[in-house]
This record gives C-alpha cells, structure tokens and sequence, in this order.
C-alpha cells in the first residue's frame, strides 16, 4: 500500500509485512537498534525458550506477561523479531491522545483497546493478527506496577481473543526491569534483567468436563497463575531484584 495514503487505522487492520515499505524498513533498523540496546543495557536472555513454538508459521500466540516498566515491552518485542518473529503490543488507548505516541504505536504493530469497555473492534483486530500468524503481547495488570503494595486489577479477554482465533496463550514472567528507573528517577542505568515463558496453553488443556464458557475462564485463571509464578522464580533466584 502507498505510505501516503495508509491511514492509521490500516495500521491496525492490516498485516505488519503488508505495511509500506518504508515503514518496514524503518521498522527493522528501529528494533534491530532496540535488541542491541536492550541486550547491552539489561543483558535479559529469555528462559524457556525452548517451550516457545517461534517457528509456527500458521497463527500466533497470544502471550500475557508481569508489567513493571516500558523497557519491558522494548526487551520482549525486540527479542521475538529478533527470532522472526512479528509481535504486536496491546496498549490502552489513552495514550492515543498524544500524538507522536499515536503515530509511533501505529506504526510499530501496536493495536489500542479502551479498558472496561467490551471493545470489540480492538478483540477482532488482535484475533486477525493471530490468524495472520501475528502474536499478540498483553500485560493483563493494565498498568506498570512500580511497587508491590500497589493494588494490582488484573484484566481479562485475552484468552477470548486466543479462543476466536483458536491460538494458544502462553505465560511470560520478567523480573529486574523495575531496577531500570528507580521512583524518583527518570535516566535508564544498565542493570540485568531476565525473562522466562512457559509452555503454552489452550481449551483443550482444560478439565473436560467444564462448558466452553468455563474452560475459557479457566484457561485464564490458569494462565495468570503460571504468570506470577513464573514472576515468584526469578524473584527467588534474584533475591532483591524486582
């Protein structure tokens, strides 16, 4: 499609690989940048990648993560296109009111959802993109949680997405990214992080005897589970880091 006349919502609606051509281009200096700075200045490898099915070619997977900085969106999006990889952020719409953000996000795959709102149109685009074989990154938390007395609402649907699209969701923990930019800072420092995923899950994997309704909650219960637990181990084997 011609740069000039794709507006922003052919951005959401359309593949990434069917973007115009300098957004590609300027796509992957961007993120190939990005994967050197962030393995530079956090030295985060990803753990359990071996449970990770990066070479499906038929659909993606919905993949739900702990949310405690920015940097952590930089880190795992940089890291699945550095494996072939095109995954594309779910972000809350609010920050479509700034317009460079909007303009950016756009352009990078981000697809925005109004929260505590049935949005529909936003599910429907991100369950294309897993059709596509686009994965699809949700921190179901909402928000960074900057501290762990800072009450935490964890928001459903992604695995109604993965249902529509029959993709599987697959559980993700970080640990150290909140270390980047201490409360009260504003500068990044160089700190190790790391990041760990699980092997994934599906409705099958639910008890058999639960309706299609209830095995969708339950694979959402579930998955959160295994997300904070996979959160709980680095903690453990990082004592301090958070």
């Amino acid at each position: 499609m011609k740069l000039f006349s794709y507006k922003l919502e052919d951005y959401y609606d359309n593949a990434m690989r069917d973007y115009p051509l300098p957004m590609r281009g300027g796509y992957a200096v961007i993120l190939a940048i990005l994967y050197a700075f962030s393995q530079v200045m956090w030295r985060c490898p990803m753990q359990g990648a071996d449970d990770l099915k990066i070479g499906r070619k038929d659909r993606g997977a919905v993949y739900i993560c702990n949310h405690t900085s920015m940097a952590e969106v930089v880190a795992i999006v940089t890291w699945f296109w550095r494996h072939g990889r095109r995954m594309r952020p779910i972000f809350k719409s609010e920050f479509n009111d700034s317009g460079i953000v909007r303009w950016f996000f756009a352009r990078v795959g981000g697809i925005p959802v109004d929260r505590g709102t049935a949005d529909m149109k936003s599910l429907r685009r991100a369950s294309r993109a897993l059709q596509r074989g686009e994965d699809i990154l949700i921190f179901p938390e909402g928000t960074r949680i900057r501290t762990d007395d800072q009450p935490v609402e964890v928001h459903g649907g992604f695995a109604i997405i993965a249902q529509m699209a029959k993709a599987p969701v697959v559980p993700m923990a970080v640990c150290g990214f909140r270390d980047i930019t201490p409360n009260g800072k504003h500068l990044m420092r160089p700190v190790r992080c790391w990041m760990r995923a699980s092997a994934e899950l599906s409705l099958a994997d639910a008890p058999a005897d639960l309706k299609r309704r209830e095995r969708t909650e339950w694979v959402e219960r579930e998955a959160v589970r295994r997300m904070y637990a996979l959160r709980d181990e680095l903690r453990a084997e990082h004592p301090g880091r958070r």
